[in-house]
């Protein structure tokens, strides 16, 4: 067979082997919907069948696989686009940001005693301090398993994914507060059920307090190299069954402290520089995600050594 020059032979390469594209900033619209439609979808749902989903796996709450599905589903959506993007060998890296434990002092101090402090000022402001209590006892260890296994990981999706992808646009402040606005209007369905305890509270107060706590988690989660694991643990110490009912008194408590943390970390808060914009560790993301495609300067990774102070 004779080839011109613009006909050339296939080269003998062997398999064809597809590239996967990276992730960008626009991969945040797939995110949404599937965050949305999988929680808004089986939420609605629950709420059209809430009696004969209780008949069978017992009352919405953590142990209510239906109600948990809606929990997950952010995770679902952030698993489901780092599997498609990165495939399994990216999923490893992708969730070796659960081994990040490095944090400055002052953000463990906050972590562990601040939140708690919050809480527990705000129902000292709504009557409501000596509300905790478990009958018997040793039901404490349930809720706080249950506490710890459902709340908590809807962070894959939240800090682990959307986050990231913000910050390739955004500086942390306005990112902070673009994914506070989505996070609050997800938990919506909540507020329509008389079976969660969003039932019993207002909206309005609740989104500010969102608000304010993507703004407080942010710095956070960038001074700790993009860890999952810590944003995790803060999800846990909001949900703790330890503290009282404080709504809606800490939403304001939590909007003040936020001020406070915007202004102490205003050399870092308002601008890109520094914040973590990589979905997977250092080193493991390709090229492509390194770069956005639409122009957004170099991506850093998660895990990179170099962060804003607490």
């Amino acid at each position: 067979m004779v080839f011109s020059q613009t006909q050339r032979p296939p080269p003998d390469v062997g398999p064809v082997v597809l590239a996967r594209s990276g992730m960008t900033s626009r991969t945040l619209r797939a995110f949404f919907l599937l965050a949305f439609g999988i929680g808004w979808g089986v939420a609605i749902f629950l709420l059209l069948f809430t009696d004969q989903i209780e008949a069978v796996f017992g009352k919405i709450g953590n142990t209510n696989p239906v109600f948990i599905l809606i929990v997950y589903s952010p995770a679902i959506a952030g698993i489901a686009l780092v599997l498609k993007h990165y495939g399994l060998r990216g999923m490893g890296s992708y969730l070796r940001r659960l081994t990040l434990v490095r944090m400055p002092a002052a953000w463990w101090v906050f972590l562990i005693i601040g939140i708690p402090a919050i809480k527990y000022a705000g129902a000292a402001i709504n009557g409501t301090i000596g509300d905790v209590k478990f009958t018997p006892w040793y039901a404490i260890f349930g809720a706080l398993l249950g506490a710890l296994l459902v709340g908590p990981v809807e962070e894959f999706g939240w800090r682990g994914v959307a986050l990231p992808l913000l910050q390739r646009r955004w500086a942390p402040l306005w990112s902070s507060l673009i994914l506070g606005g989505f996070w609050g209007l997800w938990h919506l369905p909540a507020f329509l059920s008389s079976d969660t305890p969003q039932g019993a509270w207002s909206f309005g107060p609740f989104v500010i307090g969102v608000l304010a706590l993507s703004v407080l988690l942010t710095p956070m989660f960038n001074a700790a190299r993009g860890s999952i694991l810590i944003a995790g643990l803060f999800h846990f110490q909001m949900n703790n069954p330890l503290w009282p009912d404080a709504q809606p008194w800490e939403n304001y408590l939590f909007a003040a402290a936020a001020i406070v943390v915007v202004v102490l970390n205003r050399k870092t808060i308002f601008t890109r520089k520094g914040a973590v914009t990589g979905v997977l560790t250092i080193g493991d993301d390709c090229e492509f995600d390194r770069r956005d495609s639409a122009g957004a300067s170099p991506a850093r990774s998660a895990g990179d050594s170099t962060g804003p102070a607490a």
